[in-house]
């Protein structure tokens, strides 16, 4: 999926990612796959920065909110967002009124 740096900080690639991928020692935070090593089924491996909270346009960015993934990581932990994008489009939850 391409991704549109416009929604991130200005420092995304010259501070964030590469603090955060320093952090977790070039390792999938979360199965602990190194980045660029090769799988067995000859796919590359490449760490991506996920937000654990969905929300790629709140600049206010803390490296806790943050974690280096996998390919595969990431697609999993945001599986239900990717359901919900496509069953309800990507502005659902913008465009739903505020109850309480």
């Amino acid at each position: 999926m391409p991704i549109d740096y416009k929604k991130y900080p200005k420092n995304w690639l010259s501070e964030l990612r590469p603090r955060v991928i320093k952090r977790a020692k070039n390792k999938c935070e979360f199965c602990g796959i190194e980045n660029y090593s090769i799988k067995e089924n000859g796919t590359k491996v490449i760490l991506t920065i996920a937000h654990l909270d969905h929300d790629s346009e709140n600049h206010e960015v803390k490296d806790e909110r943050l974690a280096a993934l996998c390919q595969a990581c990431h697609l999993k932990y945001d599986l239900s967002m990717h359901i919900e994008n496509r069953k309800y489009g990507k502005e659902f939850r913008k465009n739903q009124l505020k109850l309480f």
